[in-house]
């Protein structure tokens, strides 16, 4: 079975697939539009894509491209605690504090702005497609004083010096990534817990109320929700369609009933996946 995830090596991505998937292919992308579209055409079996962080909350591009884009369903969700580390090549390591250029994932570099603020103040700061893209552009230009913010592992991957452990803002931090599969999988991890049901809504026009309704519909079954987020459909301004996120244990039927209920509203809804939540059991460093 080929797995894809966000690329390439040591990425916190690829430490969820890894960890899920220990036995299978791991296959690197150098985007998350990419990840998910290669589960789309059939050229992986399962894509594991990051969809929201502590810090940072929502990966926009996921959800945007599962919304948009994707017709293969979640099937697991992998909770991976992660440490953001600042490192550079052996040859810096003694003047790491005179970098001119941080590199990282955009996420990364949002997850440790204080320190950032703090201890490189003014230092350019240059977004690139995933962690260890930043640490392996490191590790081959060792004649340039720049810096990047990535896993423990990527530091080793690449042979690069870590500087500063755990630059991220706060201690807890952690990051949700969602498995896409067209068929059922066996994550490789111990004790799933609570079941999710994820789903999106496009609210019924111009009816006062519409968003008061549709939630209505899950508050008197006793539907827990643990998210609800809006993003543009990219029809018009002012247009948008919600994703939500529920506590589905042993409720599907309620939770299909409740989606047959919006229906009747004028609304437009569609089930992205039930699934099981898994967590690493320790920090990733």
């Amino acid at each position: 079975m080929k797995v894809g995830y966000l690329g390439p090596v040591a990425t916190f991505t690829h430490t969820a697939a890894v960890s899920a998937f220990p036995h299978d292919e791991a296959v690197a992308y150098a985007s998350i539009p990419d990840c998910i579209m290669a589960i789309e055409k059939g050229r992986v079996d399962v894509a594991v894509v990051p969809i929201e962080n502590t810090i940072e909350g929502t990966v926009n591009v996921t959800l945007d491209y599962l919304f948009h884009q994707s017709s293969v369903p979640i099937v697991a969700e992998i909770v991976v605690p992660i440490a953001q580390h600042v490192m550079v090549h052996p040859n810096n390591s003694n003047t790491w504090q005179s970098v001119q250029k941080v590199m990282s994932h955009p996420q990364a570099i949002a997850q440790c702005h204080t320190f950032l603020q703090t201890e490189l103040y003014g230092v350019e700061r240059e977004t690139t497609p995933s962690t260890a893209y930043a640490a392996e552009w490191v590790s081959k230009h060792p004649d340039e004083l720049i810096a990047a913010i990535a896993p423990y592992m990527a530091a080793e991957t690449y042979g690069l010096t870590i500087v500063q452990e755990n630059a991220q803002d706060i201690e807890l931090n952690q990051t949700r990534f969602v498995v896409l599969s067209r068929h059922p999988v066996t994550i490789a991890l111990p004790d799933r817990e609570e079941e999710k049901t994820s789903v999106s809504v496009i609210l019924p026009n111009n009816m006062p109320g519409a968003l008061h309704k549709v939630l209505a519909t899950f508050a008197w079954r006793n539907i827990d929700m643990s998210k609800i987020e809006s993003r543009p459909l990219k029809t018009s301004l002012g247009e948008y369609f919600f994703l939500i996120d529920l506590l589905s244990d042993g409720e599907a039927q309620l939770v299909q009933n409740a989606l047959e209920e919006i229906a009747l509203l004028g609304g437009t809804t569609r089930e992205l996946g039930t699934y099981h939540v898994y967590r690493l059991p320790v920090k990733v460093k």
